[in-house]
């Protein structure tokens, strides 16, 4: 996306890394750097360093497939446009900011040759819904994704609502061959995807993996 915005704008488009915590960006990419899939190098305002996260592999002993120097690790950064803390939450404000003024992004990063920071991954891919309860949609996508029917599924969540949602893309081969077998006739495969046997299918699919998963389904029509 960013590679065709640049073509169609035909102007610099920098690209930027950051959160709440800090003010404005923490890493942000160079005018005259024409790659991407980069969030650029730290921001003059503060420094970056990447902390071993072993249980996932991620250290700065990582080398590449030539054996080259490849450090990851969770994305720290402190400076002066660092937050003090979360107003009158300070367990909150221990977990993702340290004595040593470190703040704690959760997202995994690796430095490339050029100096440049890459977000690869989340250190914990978990979000809140509205009456407190944390969602790993990981263990849901990773359980529902083994049924021969789905081909692919993203879970979403809002910490406004009370549950999440599951976008899901049928395997169309698999799914035009069940609904020959089953006589679950539609003129496109468009159609046939709101077919009531085609929907039951998909449904009974996922409640039986979220059952297998110890997660509770439930249906939003």
């Amino acid at each position: 996306m960013l590679d065709f915005l640049k073509i169609a704008f035909c102007c610099q488009i920098l690209e930027g890394y950051g959160q709440t915590e800090c003010g404005a960006p923490a890493a942000i990419t160079w005018t005259k750097d024409p790659t991407s899939g980069h969030v650029g190098g730290p921001y003059p305002t503060l420094e970056i360093k990447l902390v071993d996260v072993p249980d996932m592999n991620y250290t700065s002993e990582d080398k590449d497939e030539q054996g080259n120097p490849m450090p990851r690790g969770e994305v720290c950064y402190r400076g002066n446009n660092t937050f003090k803390g979360y107003f009158r939450q300070p367990e909150q404000t221990a977990e993702a900011l340290d004595r040593a003024g470190w703040v704690h992004t959760g997202d995994i990063g690796m430095f490339l040759p050029s100096g440049a920071l890459k977000i690869i991954d989340r250190k914990k891919n978990i979000f809140k819904l509205s009456q407190g309860e944390y969602i790993a949609p990981d263990k849901i996508e990773g359980k529902v994704g083994q049924s021969i029917y789905i081909q692919q599924i993203f879970i979403y969540g809002d910490s406004l609502q009370h549950y999440v949602v599951a976008v899901i893309v049928p395997d169309k081969a698999v799914i035009e061959k069940w609904a020959k077998e089953n006589e679950a006739e539609a003129e496109t495969y468009e159609q046939l995807l709101k077919h009531e046997k085609v929907v039951k299918l998909i449904q009974d699919e996922v409640k039986s993996k979220c059952k297998e998963a110890g997660v509770r389904y439930m249906p939003i029509q």
